[in-house]
């Protein structure tokens, strides 16, 4: 199965275009109509979470996407360069959302994980001195083609 690989600037307007090409990567990977509003909206805040944080720390950094279909499954990983707070690069919970993102509002960066967890079949959340990577999936009703 082979993935799908995107970078663009950390600019809020490329959220939109990261939107748009994630849900067509997931129609033809098999995903239902009925779930690509949640696909669409959770990239979109992810995609947001990450343009946030390399404003503030990285401008010249892109925000990376991988996005691949395997097994039954649509899977996106959105990728930020941005290192979180723990040097050994443990995996945050939720209730420790604020703490590796960036001087966020209080509160907003929480908002932004709960409503993904909320929208994706499975989140996996992993701060390291890379950066931080949010990964989703969804079920795809078909073996994957793109």
């Amino acid at each position: 199965m082979a993935t799908v690989e995107l970078s663009f600037s950390a600019l809020p307007v490329h959220v939109r275009t990261a939107r748009l090409i994630v849900t067509a990567v997931a129609r033809r990977s098999g995903v239902a109509e009925t779930l690509l509003d949640e696909v669409r909206l959770a990239v979109g805040e992810a995609c947001s979470r990450a343009v946030e944080a390399h404003r503030r720390h990285c401008p010249d950094e892109p925000v990376r996407l991988e996005l691949s279909g395997a097994d039954r499954r649509f899977e996106v990983i959105v990728s930020d360069t941005v290192p979180g707070d723990d040097p050994a690069g443990g995996i945050p919970s939720f209730e420790d959302a604020d703490e590796f993102e960036y001087g966020l509002s209080e509160g907003t960066a929480e908002l932004g994980l709960a409503v993904i967890a909320g929208l994706a079949d499975d989140v996996e959340i992993a701060a390291t001195p890379k950066g931080v990577q949010i990964r989703m999936s969804w079920p795809a009703e078909a073996e994957a083609s793109i």
